[in-house]
C-alpha cells in the first residue's frame, strides 16, 4: 500500500489548455479518496495522471516515495477499473481475470488462488466460466474490480465505474465497493460526476472545477462548511438554495432581508462567524439547504419562517420536495453560472427533473416531512432552520467565516 502525493501538478494540452492547474492533493495511504467536479473539471485527467496514461507538464507525482512522473503504467504498481468494462469478450471470466497474472509471469498455481479469492469476495464463483456477453451490466463490473483486485496492487483507480449502471445496481454497488475497500484497505482514488455517489463512498473528498482545487475534507465537513459558492451548491441534492439578502441590523439583533421575507439571524451565528459582523449593512448571498426547511406545522423551532406558494410538490414517500419560487432574481455570479450550467447538462442526459419557469424569480427547493398536506397551487408556511444558514460574499463567492 502506498501514500500517494501530488505537488503542484499541471496538465496543458497543445493549444494552452489548462485540465488541470497546481494541483496539491495528499491521499492517505488506504484513503479512499474520491474526485468529484463537472464536466471538464480536470478530475479524469488527474486520475490519468496517477496512472501514467497522460504525462504531466509540471509539478511532481509520488506513489509512496518514489517521483514517478517518467515511470511508465506497468511500472507505477496500480489497477485501474473503467467505465466501459474494457472485458476481453472472447474469453472467459476466470480468463479475464487472469489474463494480467499471466503477463505478469505470476506462477500457475498463485493465480488460481488469487482468481478464486477476487470470485468469492466478489460473489461471481458461478459466473467463471461465462463470456462477457452472457453477463449483467452489475456483473461485468464486478468482473472489471476483481481484474484489478487480483493485481494486489498498491493503489486502485476508479474511472466512473458506476455509471453505466442503473440506479438501483448502483446503489448496491456503492455498498459493494465499501465493503472491498474495508476488506482489502488499499489506497483508492475514485472519480465521479455523481456527487451523491461522492458523499456515500469517499473518507475524503476533493471538489474540483476548472482544473482546480476547491476544497477537500470529510464527506460531513464539505456539507456543514462549503468554502465557497461553488462547493455549497455542487454538495448536496438536492442543491443549496441561494439568493442575495440584505443584512440589517434590527435592535440587538440583526435581520435578512429578500423578496417579501425576513429571517432573524440567531446571536450565536457571529459568535461562530465574527466576519459576518462586517457585513452588517451590506448584501450578502444567502445559502439554505433544502433539508433545512420544513412544514412549520411539523416543526417545534418556528422562530424564523417563509410563507410561499407551492409550485411543485415531489411525494418520495419519506419526504416531499417542495419546489417554490421568491420574487427575487436568481443570484448572479461566476459560481452561480457554473453550477445552473452543469445542472442543464445533467437534465440534457436526464439525469435530474426540469424546474419550472420562474421568468425572474429564483427557484428554491424545500425538504419536508411527509405527513405534510402542501398541495401545488397551495399556500405553505415554511419553517427555517437559522441556525443553519449559510453567508457568502457577494463578490469572491468565499464562505463568510
Amino acid at each position: 500500500m502506498a501514500k500517494i502525493v501530488l505537488d503542484g501538478v499541471d496538465k496543458v494540452y497543445p493549444g494552452g489548455v489548462q485540465a488541470v492547474d497546481n494541483l496539491d492533493l495528499e491521499i492517505a495511504d488506504n484513503e479512499f479518496m474520491v474526485l468529484v467536479g463537472p464536466s471538464g473539471c480536470g478530475k479524469s485527467t488527474a486520475l490519468r495522471m496517477i496512472a501514467g496514461l497522460e504525462e504531466i507538464s509540471g509539478g511532481e507525482l509520488f506513489i509512496g516515495d518514489q517521483v514517478v512522473n517518467d515511470r511508465p503504467p506497468k511500472d507505477r504498481d496500480i489497477a485501474m477499473v473503467f467505465q466501459n468494462y474494457a472485458l476481453y469478450p472472447h474469453m472467459t471470466v476466470e480468463q479475464n481475470l487472469a489474463f494480467g497474472l499471466k503477463l505478469r509471469k505470476v506462477p500457475k498455481q498463485e493465480i488460481q488462488r488469487r482468481v478464486q479469492e477476487a470470485a468469492a469476495m466478489l460473489g461471481i464463483e458461478s459466473y467463471l466460466k461465462r463470456k462477457p456477453a452472457a453477463l449483467s451490466g452489475g456483473q461485468r463490473q464486478r468482473v472489471a474490480m476483481g481484474r484489478a483486485i487480483v493485481r494486489e496492487p498498491q493503489a486502485f483507480l476508479m474511472d466512473e465505474p458506476l455509471s453505466n449502471l442503473d440506479a438501483k445496481l448502483r446503489v448496491q454497488m456503492r455498498a459493494s465497493l465499501n465493503q472491498l475497500h474495508e476488506r482489502l484497505g488499499v489506497t483508492t482514488v475514485y472519480v465521479t460526476h455523481d456527487q451523491v455517489e461522492a458523499m456515500t463512498l469517499g473518507d475524503r473528498v476533493a471538489v474540483l472545477r476548472d482544473g482546480r482545487l476547491q476544497q477537500v475534507d470529510t464527506p460531513k465537513n464539505l456539507f456543514d462548511h462549503p468554502v465557497n459558492l461553488f462547493v455549497a451548491g455542487f454538495i448536496g441534492s438536492p442543491a443549496m438554495n441561494f439568493v442575495t439578502a440584505d443584512l440589517e441590523r434590527d435592535g440587538d439583533t440583526a435581520v435578512l432581508k429578500f423578496a417579501e421575507h425576513r429571517l432573524s439571524v440567531p446571536v450565536e451565528t457571529f459568535s461562530a462567524r465574527p466576519g459576518l459582523r462586517d457585513y452588517i449593512g451590506k448584501q450578502i448571498i444567502l445559502g439554505i439547504r433544502p433539508s433545512d426547511f420544513n412544514d412549520a406545522a411539523f416543526s417545534t423551532n418556528t422562530s424564523a419562517t417563509m410563507e410561499v406558494t407551492a409550485d411543485v410538490t415531489e411525494e418520495l414517500g419519506t419526504e416531499i420536495n417542495v419546489i417554490f419560487s421568491i420574487d427575487a432574481p436568481p443570484v448572479q455570479h461566476e459560481a452561480a453560472a457554473a453550477l445552473a450550467a452543469d445542472a442543464a447538462g445533467d437534465e440534457s442526459e436526464g439525469e435530474s427533473s426540469a424546474l419550472p419557469l420562474a421568468g425572474d424569480k429564483s427557484v428554491f427547493t424545500a425538504r419536508v416531512s411527509p405527513r405534510s398536506s402542501v398541495r401545488p397551487g397551495h399556500p405553505v408556511k415554511l419553517a427555517v432552520e437559522a441556525a443553519e444558514l449559510h453567508y457568502f460574499d457577494k463578490e469572491s463567492g468565499l464562505s463568510i467565516r
